[in-house]
């Protein structure tokens, strides 16, 4: 019965342009959930409830309102309820999603209607995860880890997509891939830390160095604790000439923050109990990461889907891609050398080249 549904002579039999009709129907559909998921998934909220609303009056939308892209080019990016605009995001995802499920129908709708549905799944879970890693820097657990869980048991059920025979071979394959992307990653993060873990910023003599509750305020920028502690370990140190706080001071000692403590010189403190603390220093070192946890999990679930081969032609085009946008940023001024880049996005784009053309691009790169 089910080898039945996805048989593509059945589906064949139907004008191959109605299916691509529907294709891309059943995407821009899909895109209109993925925006949900890209705008809840961050703020912790349910996507499933409530209903789509306004975010800024919370009129509930309705289904007439929420057809997707007719929706938005006819209210012209702005709520019906009271005016706000509506990011073209909202567009730009239903409409991405929409020519991928084209895409991935007219690559593989002859070949197999169950892999062409997988893939449109994967680059679902692609599109979700860079749009919030663009937004947020962070790749949720929800598509990390459960990309994980959805790879071993679409590769269990679809042998062939991991190019297999038997439904074990498929699952010891995808259970391999996950392995080599969350192990080759996780070593390059932590070999990232180990060479560039730390920041060193000269100032200029008597600098002030302010530390608020949220904040990091350097002379000349102000740099939020969530962009700078990914972990316990990571450390803010600097040598203070002098150090100011409501009802003490200190001279020439040495200051470490890290997320759970506070050392100033020999004595030690809970951060949650100093709110403010002023610190004139020439010099201070913050941490920093080459690779956040989110990309290690995130190619762990490229591999359960698609093999450890994925895994390392992905790895190799996304920090090519990666460091031609970050670089050509860096000569428009649009970003400095130690700017945080998110890198997921480079990864998805990388994922689809694989999908698309990974074998054209392999006989390419290693010709026999």
């Amino acid at each position: 019965m089910v080898n039945s549904i996805f048989d593509s002579h059945n589906w064949l039999a139907v004008s191959h342009h109605f299916w691509s009709s529907v294709f891309f129907v059943l995407g821009c559909i899909v895109g209109s959930f993925l925006n949900v998921c890209i705008h809840r998934l961050p703020l912790g909220q349910s996507v499933i409830s409530p209903p789509s609303h306004c975010p800024h009056c919370k009129y509930s939308i309705p289904w007439y309102l929420n057809i997707p892209l007719v929706t938005w080019l006819s209210l012209r990016g702005r709520c019906r309820n009271c005016g706000a605009p509506i990011a073209v995001r909202y567009f730009l995802v239903e409409l991405l999603t929409g020519l991928m499920f084209l895409a991935c129908w007219l690559a593989f709708g002859r070949q197999s209607v169950a892999l062409t549905l997988v893939y449109c799944l994967l680059l679902s879970g692609l599109m979700t995860a860079s749009f919030i890693d663009f937004e947020h820097f962070i790749i949720p657990d929800e598509i990390t880890i459960g990309g994980m869980v959805a790879g071993f048991l679409c590769s269990l059920a679809l042998p062939g997509l991991q190019g297999q025979e038997t439904r074990i071979a498929g699952a010891g394959q995808s259970l391999l891939g996950l392995a080599a992307g969350s192990g080759l990653v996780y070593a390059i993060l932590r070999a990232g830390k180990f060479l560039f873990g730390r920041q060193r910023i000269p100032l200029t003599a008597n600098s002030k160095i302010i530390f608020t509750e949220t904040t990091l305020c350097l002379p000349d920028r102000e740099i939020p604790y969530e962009e700078l502690f990914y972990r316990r370990s990571d450390v803010i140190a600097l040598h203070a000439e002098t150090v100011e706080l409501a009802d003490r001071c200190y001279r020439d000692v040495l200051i470490r923050l890290a997320p759970e403590r506070l050392r100033i010189g020999d004595e030690e403190f809970d951060p949650e109990s100093i709110p403010h603390m002023e610190a004139v220093s020439t010099e201070i070192v913050l941490p920093r990461e080459a690779m956040g946890l989110g990309d290690v999990k995130f190619m762990a679930a490229i591999g359960a889907f698609l093999g450890w081969q994925a895994v390392l032609f992905s790895l190799t085009v996304s920090s090519i891609i990666g460091s031609i946008v970050g670089i050509t940023l860096i000569c428009f001024h649009r970003r400095e050398w130690s700017s945080r880049l998110p890198y997921g996005p480079y990864i998805a784009l990388a994922v689809t080249l694989w999908i698309f053309w990974g074998s054209r691009l392999m006989a390419l790169l290693f010709p026999r």
